[in-house]
């Protein structure tokens, strides 16, 4: 979900501050990057039971041993619950589901090869450990309660909230697994039209990357239950934001969106401060019930920025959050999506006149739709599969002008491959995991622990 927070920084005495805050965040783009996030199951291969924190075979010993490559730990409270190096970071989700938060790299080649680079690590460890790791979207075997939680006091205070809130926060929070990518952004209009067009193809991308249909062990008849989970998580901090389409939309208004979104902590000395369901704009007035009389840092602003949990999320660059996780290919596929749309003005211009006239209600159709029925879902006279052939059409044309080769000359448009035979077909990875259930696996879900380990 985040990096390890910082506890420095300037006191917030105006609103402007945190205007300006989302807007450093504006840079030309020769210096635009490309930064990957994918989460993974980690699992016993004996029993494929979910990994404890503590143990032999545990979360702890699997992030100590992977610093022999280099990686450095972050600790709280004693227990290592991080790892840095460079600019690239491995994180815990609540539910021992490890993180790799990629470095910010010019290419899709780059980003590719820093994937394989970590899953070679990672299998190496767990090898020697007997564990290993898959991309789902969301845990096909065990329940919540078999899923032990991480020592982060950051997850303590939203699994007491969570339950307030929404039925589902908690499976969010210990039984999911996404893969997104974070792009730049060169000015406000910039961040603006990128923002629309994002938040609108966001149902297309959970779509084509659906790979959550099974529950404890039988399929749940949805094609991505992880999408399904995020609309009865917390209303307060989740959804398809409709204001972002709204006349005069840009960094102010979701600043205000931000300030009324409650917060979930404060973060000093190396401690997690309960402020769950309290007001960022009160703690601006020094009347927070957490820290009566103290005003906020601007790095409580970033820690705040990351509590907000939209389909596609502004801090100082943007975050395509709508994807199930899954095999390595999708690692690479998510974002050349992205990059292919965003990163290229010709394909971003045809992105947002393939969705300018889509009205607030369609999307809400989408959003809520696309989950259980995927490509299938019915949409303006077609399905959803014919606007992704479109949108991955738009993508590969952008990468192409990106003309972005690598050592062999090759450009980036064959890492779309993988997402144009998923919407030729009509068959989402969903729909792959379901043929085998009902088919060669006999109605067992176990295989997938093995077929879809990286």
């Amino acid at each position: 979900m985040s990096a390890p927070p910082t506890t420095r920084g300037e006191p917030i005495t105006d609103r402007r501050q945190l205007v300006a805050y989302l807007e450093s965040g504006c840079k030309p783009a020769p210096d635009w990057r490309i930064g990957t996030e994918h989460e993974k199951f980690a699992y016993r291969t004996s029993d494929l039971r979910p990994l404890p924190y503590d143990g032999p075979d545990g979360i702890r010993e699997l992030l100590t041993r992977m610093t022999r490559f280099g990686w450095q730990p972050v600790e709280e409270k004693g227990n290592i619950i991080a790892l840095v190096q460079d600019m690239a970071n491995i994180t815990l989700e609540p539910g021992g589901q490890v993180e790799l938060s990629g470095a910010p790299l010019e290419t899709l080649h780059q980003t590719c090869a820093e994937v394989h680079r970590h899953l070679r690590q990672v299998k190496e460890v767990g090898a020697e450990l007997g564990i290993a790791m898959m991309g789902l979207g969301f845990q096909p075997k065990w329940r919540r309660d078999d899923i032990p939680w991480m020592p982060k006091g950051r997850y303590k205070i939203m699994r007491d909230y969570m339950p307030k809130v929404g039925s589902l926060g908690l499976d969010m929070m210990t039984r999911t697994c996404t893969v997104q990518v974070n792009l730049d952004f060169a000015s406000e209009a910039d961040m603006v039209q990128k923002f629309r067009v994002s938040l609108a193809l966001q149902p297309i991308a959970t779509a084509l990357f659906a790979m959550s249909p099974f529950t404890e062990g039988k399929p749940n008849g949805f094609q991505s239950f992880r999408s399904h989970i995020w609309t009865d998580t917390d209303p307060d901090r989740t959804g398809d934001i409709p204001f972002v389409f709204e006349d005069g939309f840009g960094f102010e208004r979701y600043v205000d969106y931000l300030l009324d979104t409650p917060m979930y902590f404060v973060y000093r000395d190396g401690t997690y401060i309960d402020a769950a369901g309290q007001s960022f704009r009160a703690y601006m007035d020094g009347k927070l019930p957490a820290l009566p009389g103290e005003v906020p840092l601007i790095t409580d602003w970033a820690d705040h920025t990351t509590t907000a949990f939209p389909e596609v999320r502004l801090k100082k660059y943007l975050e395509m959050r709508g994807a199930d996780g899954g095999p390595w290919r999708s690692l690479c596929a998510l974002p050349a999506l992205w990059v292919g749309l965003l990163y290229d003005q010709v394909a971003l211009d045809a992105a947002w006149d393939l969705v300018k006239d889509w009205t607030a209600a369609e999307r809400a159709h989408l959003r809520a739709e696309v989950p259980r029925t995927g490509l299938h879902t019915a949409f303006r006279g077609r399905t959803v599969r014919d606007v992704a052939l479109e949108v991955v059409a738009i993508a590969r044309d952008g990468l192409a002008r990106r003309a972005r080769n690598d050592n062999w000359g090759d450009d980036e448009t064959h890492f779309l491959d993988t997402l144009q035979v998923i919407a030729e077909s009509n068959r989402s990875p969903a729909d792959e995991l379901l043929e085998k259930y009902h088919g060669p696996w006999g109605g067992s879900v176990d295989p997938v622990f093995k077929e879809y380990a990286y």
